[in-house]
């Protein structure tokens, strides 16, 4: 059973312990794999890169060597994810900057990997970190109307801070 719906959505990630936050406000496509299974597809707006000159003072560096631009990727960013009232899947792909794939599942350790622009000193080789997920809660009758995750991000030993994860799709 391969059905889809073209819905406004929210998602939304916070740090609850660390200055991060992020929210994206779009049209997505919702498609049911069978009756727990479905896939939605979302279109973010770009990130845009910026380029800094190197000196951490400003009165160091003369006005005309300091470097500053801005440029818009040439192609939209994707995210897709894999939801389940078990497990998420969100994989962000596109416009060769910071790509990644997250897997979640209620009280396992799944794996987060991350991979820079090519310009990076390992290009193509993903960062792995680890999150483990405290609690993944999908709410909806027929089709999904809000997931919330909970986790943590670890690097080895390292907490990376406590993460939110909040998926409204609107019906």
């Amino acid at each position: 059973m391969l059905t889809n719906h073209r819905k406004p959505v929210c998602l939304s990630i916070i740090s609850t312990d660390l200055p991060v936050w992020s929210v994206v406000e779009t049209a997505g496509t919702l498609y049911q794999k069978d009756t727990e299974r479905f896939h939605l597809l979302l279109t973010a707006p770009p990130l845009i890169s910026c380029e800094v000159g190197s000196s951490l003072n400003p009165e160091d560096t003369p006005s005309h060597n300091h470097h500053q631009s801005l440029y818009p990727p040439s192609s939209p960013r994707i995210l897709w994810l894999e939801i389940s009232p078990y497990r998420v899947t969100m994989t962000m792909q596109g416009n060769g900057q910071v790509s990644y794939r997250h897997f979640w599942e209620e009280g396992v350790y799944g794996l987060s990997r991350y991979w820079l622009p090519t310009e990076s000193l390992q290009p193509h080789k993903p960062i792995r970190l680890r999150n483990f997920t405290k609690s993944l809660h999908l709410g909806g009758k027929s089709l999904p109307e809000h997931l919330r995750l909970e986790y943590e991000l670890w690097s080895e030993k390292v907490q990376l801070g406590h993460y939110i994860l909040n998926l409204e799709i609107h019906h």
